[in-house]
């Protein structure tokens, strides 16, 4: 596993998967399953995982998040991130930073917190996640106003925040007067698009943010490593093409429920046997598994038509 500080270079290097958790049907971590779904998403190119929302980290034991933090290094390859999440409340950050504090990560993503709080005392919990643990943290901004900019630009400037993952819905991606503030305070190579390939094409078209985080890219990692390169490149027409074959899975996980239906994509599509999600959450209904298991086919049969093209294309 990659351990270097996070570096603006780096952060764009890859898409940013986003990884369920394979768990045994006593809810503990499946060692095999996620190292299979792992060098399949490496195969395409991929080297940064974030254990976050499609983890279900959220309804971690701590004995499970331990676990995590033990085994995690060990399913990535050397040149890869592997990037755990912590919180969301207070008393959690405390439990993982002691937790990282006897690992080598190099940055944890903080969750985040919708229980009673201030921005004050955010940035300070934030601020002693990042003593306790020694290493800086990656806000998972995804309502409006949730930090102010000028608490992430002070972060930033404290050594305190190694990147952001900006997930706040809007009905027009590209006009974003949040965004457009925090980028007066943190540079744009720090900031990534939070919540998937769709709105990454315009976040990163009409804000050049530095790529984006997906669930998506665990099925099908060459065509999101692809698009993140289109996008790269300012062909945003490419970018759009590469994206069609996705929008059939991305738009059942809108419906249904994002973190549901990529868990058990990846079971339906032959990847590897995902079992059951952590409770309080839980797999899709009998109903939809047909649909959720053609999307991810045809997903996957686009991925292997992708991987079958000369490399010049």
């Amino acid at each position: 596993m990659k351990v270097d500080p996070v570096e603006s270079v780096d952060i764009a290097r890859s898409v940013w998967a986003v990884p369920p958790l394979a768990l045994t049907d006593g809810y503990e971590i499946a060692d095999a399953p996620n190292r299979t779904l792992i060098r399949h998403i490496e195969a395409g190119g991929v080297t940064i995982f974030l254990y976050g929302g499609n983890a279900n980290v959220y309804g971690f034991p701590q004995a499970v998040f331990d676990r995590l933090c033990e085994i995690l290094p060990e399913w990535v390859g050397a040149d890869s991130w592997a990037i755990p999440s912590v919180g969301p409340d207070f008393g959690k950050l405390i439990d993982h930073a002691q937790t990282l504090a006897k690992h080598r990560f190099p940055a944890a993503l903080a969750l985040p917190f919708s229980g009673p709080r201030t921005e004050e005392g955010t940035a300070r919990a934030l601020k002693l996640f990042v003593q306790r643990a020694g290493i800086p943290v990656i806000p998972y901004i995804k309502e409006d106003g949730y930090l102010s900019p000028q608490t992430l630009g002070r972060l930033y400037r404290d050594g305190d925040l190694a990147a952001i993952k900006y997930a706040v819905p809007r009905a027009d991606t590209r006009i974003d007067e949040y965004l457009t503030a925090i980028l007066h305070e943190v540079p744009r190579e720090r900031i990534v698009s939070g919540f998937g390939e769709p709105p990454a094409l315009d976040h990163c078209q009409a804000f050049g943010l530095a790529g984006f985080t997906a669930g998506a890219v665990c099925l099908a990692p060459r065509r999101s490593m692809a698009i993140l390169h289109a996008l790269q490149a300012g062909d945003s027409a490419a970018a759009r093409t590469l994206l069609a074959p996705i929008m059939p899975l991305e738009d059942l996980r809108q419906r249904i429920n994002p973190i549901r239906v990529l868990h058990d994509a990846i079971t339906l599509s032959g990847i590897a046997p995902m079992g059951p999600i952590m409770p309080m959450c839980g797999n899709i209904d009998d109903r939809d598994h047909a649909a959720v298991a053609s999307a991810a086919s045809s997903l996957m049969a686009a991925e292997s038509e992708l991987a079958r093209r000369p490399a010049a294309e």
